[in-house]
């Protein structure tokens, strides 16, 4: 007989993992967390959606969350310093600075009662959350690179890795990789495949005492996530409050536009932030806290997110793009309905690929719904605040904002948009047809 040392191994501490361990440790099962890195750590991600919500309540945590003093997040909104035209036929009573934003208390979330999320300081919120899971239960190890999993016998994998300079390994029944974007399974198995429409680049660092007013003076909305278009193709930078003081900037482009202007991450940085002025006078005026920071390789999927005796969860199975701040929630609530099929699994007695067809259909269900959205927005570009503000769809939007991608084979907002893009598409002579994202709708079909 193999030896068993885990029912369930889990590679990787991030929310991903960390969260799959509470809920496996709360269901009974002997499982174990190993880590590269130690904890505190920083990492990009630092704004929830309320669908996280659900999970954090669900293995007890959520009642930290404002313990800790995490910045609460009551909404979100969209800027692009500049007017554009209106297209009264369709939208009405619209800003024509095309500013827009959406409170997530506008639409209620079942098995959500909070009507905010929250920002994060990722380093301090990913160790509690880490440290959550042991306390329920969960063996975790830190500073253990694994190095691979040995799958010769299916019913019994053994996942190996090295602690020091020894070269060790553990018998499991299960194996869910939840290394982020490092992909252990997906590049050891061949199952990793780049996205052909996103290739994006992000370029980011902590500023305190940015003043968050400067685009937007309305009282109550500094805790806000800002997304800021900017006059560059497919190209918008984020603004998130970290604490009372410290935000967190970050300039989103395809890699291709990075590489097309031959300037080092620095220039480019200040260089797109300078194409909005009153973001760039804000930021000259603010002190930066950390050196800047690229992240690159950020669109992927994998040809399959289970077999047997694996699963693979978070960014270990798919990212697409920040733009909605979907990464944290789609870790959490992958490794939520990943670990259901795992208990029922284990129960039975088999973690063949056919015991974890719920998860797999219903995160391929949700991720192709978070692609085409995304999707639709980058083509919608800066019209998409038109969208968010006609009355027609007003409840509609949050709730794809708050994460709810998964239940519906495709919501009908999304069909709503994909309509509006085909008409301005197909009318070169519409308002908005020279406004359009540069992305074509014939490569937004999803890859799975």
């Amino acid at each position: 007989m193999p030896q068993i040392d885990f029912d369930v191994g889990i590679i990787g501490g991030g929310p991903a993992g960390s969260a799959a361990a509470a809920y496996l440790a709360k269901a009974g099962l002997k499982c174990v967390l190993l880590e590269r890195e130690l904890f505190p750590r920083q990492h990009v991600g630092e704004s929830l959606v309320p669908a996280s919500n659900r999970v954090l309540n669900e293995i007890g945590f959520i009642d930290q969350m404002d313990e800790q003093g995490f910045v609460r997040k009551y909404g979100a909104a969209w800027t692009s310093g500049s007017k554009a035209p209106v297209y009264n036929h369709q939208f009405e009573d619209l800003d024509p600075d095309c500013k827009a934003d959406v409170r997530f208390e506008e639409r209620p979330q079942p098995g959500v009662e909070h009507i905010y999320t929250w920002h994060v300081d990722r380093g301090k919120f990913d160790l509690l959350l880490l440290q959550h899971a042991n306390k329920l239960g969960a063996a975790v190890y830190e500073g253990v690179r694994v190095q691979g999993v040995d799958f010769s016998d299916p019913s019994a994998p053994r996942v190996k890795f090295s602690l020091g300079q020894q070269e060790m390994s553990l018998g499991v029944r299960m194996v869910m990789d939840a290394s982020g974007r490092h992909t252990l399974l997906g590049n050891q198995l061949k199952l990793k495949q780049s996205d052909p429409v996103f290739d994006q680049y992000a370029m980011h660092s902590w500023f305190e005492g940015y003043d968050r007013s400067a685009v937007d003076k309305r009282e109550g909305f500094h805790q806000y996530i800002f997304i800021h278009f900017l006059p560059i193709t497919n190209t918008w930078i984020w603004q998130i409050p970290i604490t009372e003081r410290t935000t967190s900037i970050g300039v989103v482009t395809q890699k291709k536009n990075f590489e097309r202007s031959r300037q080092s991450r620095e220039k480019f940085f200040w260089d797109s932030v300078g194409s909005r002025p009153e973001l760039l006078e804000g930021l000259r005026a603010a002190t930066q806290l950390r050196p800047l920071k690229d992240e690159g390789d950020y669109s992927y999927n994998m040809r399959q997110i289970c077999g047997d005796s694996f699963v693979l969860v978070g960014d270990a199975a798919r990212f697409v793009d920040p733009i909605f701040s979907s990464g944290v929630s789609i870790a959490l609530n992958s490794a939520r309905l990943a670990t259901r099929d795992i208990v029922k699994a284990l129960e039975r007695g088999s973690c063949t690929k056919e015991n974890f067809a719920e998860f797999e259909s219903t995160m391929r269900r949700g991720t192709r719904n978070w692609h085409e959205f995304i999707s639709l927005y980058y083509r919608l570009n800066v019209r998409f605040t038109f969208f968010v503000q006609d009355r027609r769809y007003r409840l509609d939007v949050p709730k794809l904002l708050k994460g709810d991608m998964y239940d519906e084979e495709r919501p009908r907002v999304l069909g709503e948009m994909a309509r509006i893009v085909s008409e301005v598409e197909q009318r070169p002579n519409h308002p908005w047809h020279n406004l359009l994202g540069n992305l074509t709708g014939d490569v937004f079909k999803p890859l799975y």
